[in-house]
Formats: C-alpha cells, sequence, structure tokens
C-alpha cells in the first residue's frame, strides 16, 4: 500500500511503502522524520503510531495507545529525538561511558574523541572553528556566558549593551542584570514586520558600545533578521555581535564568517571556570554533545538537500 508521507521542512510529497500490520490506513502524514505518525483510517478514527526504523523504501510501524493527548504542533520549541541521533548518542550512554576529561586510560580518550568529533560536527554545520564551540547546558546558559561574559571582560572602557525590545527573555533577562550592575542597555524598537532598523542600529553605537546582541529567527512571530547586515555594521564599528540563532539553526543557512558573527548560541533541541576551555565548568555529558553533534551533521544534510530541491 503506498502512502503519503511530508517531508520535514521540505513541503514535497514523497509515496512510501508501509506496512501498517492490520490497520485499514489510508493516508499518513509524517514529521519529525517519522519518529511518530498520526494516521486516519477509513472510518475516519485517528491512530497514532511510532516507527521502528528510518526513512528508507520500506517503513514499519507498530501502534502505541496514549488517549486524551493532542497533536503536538510545537515543534520549534522542543524536538522528539531523531532516531538518527538517538543512535549517535546511545553508545555512550551504555558502552563509552568515560569522563571525556579523563586523560590516563582508555575510557576518557574514546568519550574526548566522541566529544571532539561533535564539535568538529557543530562547526561544519555554521562554518566556525571547532576550537570556538563550547558545549553548555542550552541556550539559555549559552546566551548568558555570551552576553554577560563580554560586557564584564570590557567594562571599564565599554558599559553600553545594544538589544532589541523583542529578544527571547533570557536576553533580556540578561540585559537587565548587567544594567543592575551599572551597564547601559539600549532597547531598539522593531519596526512593524518585526524587523531591526538598520539605520537606528547603526546610530545607536557609541564609542562605548561593546556588544550589540541581536536574534537570527524571533521564536514567537518566526521574523528573520538580516544578519549579514547587522554583522557588517558591528564589524565597522568594531563591536561584538552575538546572535541567538537557536531558532534557525538547521532550518536556515548560518554562516558565521559570512555574517561576521562573533558569538551564536544554538540548541540541540535549544559560574566556577575549568572545563571547556575555562569558560564553563562541569563535566561534559558525552551522550548530550555527541547527540548536539549528531543532530548538526544531519541538519547540514537535509539543509542542503532542501536548499537544493
Amino acid at each position: 500500500m503506498l502512502l503519503k508521507f511530508l517531508a520535514r521542512n521540505r513541503g514535497v510529497m514523497r509515496n512510501l511503502s508501509l506496512k501498517p500490520g492490520d490497520s485499514p490506513i489510508d493516508e499518513i502524514i509524517l514529521c519529525r522524520n517519522l519518529l511518530q505518525a498520526v494516521v486516519s483510517d477509513r472510518h475516519g478514527q485517528l491512530h497514532k503510531y511510532s516507527t521502528l526504523t528510518n526513512i528508507g523504501e520500506k517503513i514499519t510501524v507498530t501502534k502505541f495507545e496514549e488517549e486524551g493527548r493532542p497533536l503536538y504542533l510545537d515543534a520549534q520549541a522542543t524536538t522528539p529525538v531523531d532516531p538518527r541521533v538517538l543512535d549517535a548518542m546511545l553508545p555512550y550512554m551504555t558502552n563509552y561511558y568515560g569522563n571525556p576529561h579523563s586523560r590516563t586510560h582508555s575510557y576518557g580518550w574514546e568519550s574526548e574523541k566522541a566529544v571532539e568529533l561533535a564539535r568538529e560536527q557543530v562547526a561544519r554545520l555554521i562554518n566556525a572553528d571547532p576550537k570556538e564551540i563550547i558545549f553548555t547546558s542550552g541556550a539559555t546558559e549559552s546566551n548568558n556566558i555570551a552576553i554577560k561574559g563580554v560586557a564584564r571582560f570590557y567594562k571599564i572602557k565599554k558599559n553600553h549593551i545594544i538589544t532589541t525590545q523583542t529578544e527571547h527573555k533570557c536576553v533580556l533577562d540578561s540585559c537587565r542584570v548587567l544594567e543592575g550592575e551599572g551597564f547601559e542597555v539600549t532597547y531598539l524598537p522593531v519596526l512593524p514586520s518585526g524587523l531591526i532598523d538598520l539605520n537606528s542600529l547603526q546610530s545607536a553605537i557609541r564609542p562605548t558600545t561593546a556588544l550589540v546582541s541581536v536574534m537570527s529567527v524571533n521564536n514567537e512571530i518566526g521574523i528573520k533578521q538580516p544578519l549579514a547586515e547587522i554583522g557588517a555594521i558591528c564589524r565597522k564599528a568594531k563591536v561584538f555581535f552575538h546572535c541567538d540563532a537557536a531558532q534557525a539553526v538547521g532550518k536556515i543557512p548560518i554562516d558565521v564568517e559570512a555574517m561576521s558573527i562573533d558569538l551564536m548560541s544554538i540548541s540541540g533541541h535549544k559560574s566556577g571556570g575549568g572545563q571547556e576551555r575555562g569558560l564553563r565548568s562541569g563535566t561534559v555529558p558525552t551522550p548530550l554533545a555527541v547527540g548536539l553533534g549528531a543532530a548538526c551533521e544531519i541538519a547540514k544534510q537535509e539543509l542542503q538537500v532542501m536548499l537544493s530541491s
């Protein structure tokens, strides 16, 4: 039986052979790489399925009961784990469980190698140097480190920060904390379209401006900011440009070199000092680093397919 399949992020209908067991299925619309499916049968009843295999010529599904739960339509907030990402992570949750910072035995060497590979995979997705990739607990911590780190480092000479009124709450909260420490923060309004006014940005930059923080894609209205233009303005003024790209990475092309982005926060879904090159304390969770690396590798491949189709 041939059924319809809507590929994630592509808007392309494809025919796949599906083995549904005994259920009389007419049509299936799948999202998030076949991890979960909601199927309408000939009688108009909905059935939920989870897949056992990845995308291929033949997809085998099994029915599972999950009564009372609505359809999940908030994939920009978080998504279920891609089966391919899970496959990459599982060995480091079971067999390869060494601390990547243990340099005296093979268990640590195995984990360190995996973390460094993940670092390279993340870097390739955004055209960065692997040495520039710092693993954190998520986009919120990344935003905090980037904004507060640059601001506090340059506080004596530069105490001014620029952001927009429509940034993510964690960015705005970080700026308010810095205001309490004596920093000056300019919250630029946006145009009716949601875009930043580039002329207003240019006018707001002062000799004491240390950082401009503007998100790539807004988490509420989905507007895409002109990152390359913002980066060019910041680079010319010798001001650091931070970008919260949690909503964009893997969905639109991001090139930190071409866009002149100095600091960027991304997420695999989304104090101290010591590990992660002295910028973030705590033991790196190898499975999560591997998972983020695998997710970035898959995102890069699928983004290329999407752009070429």
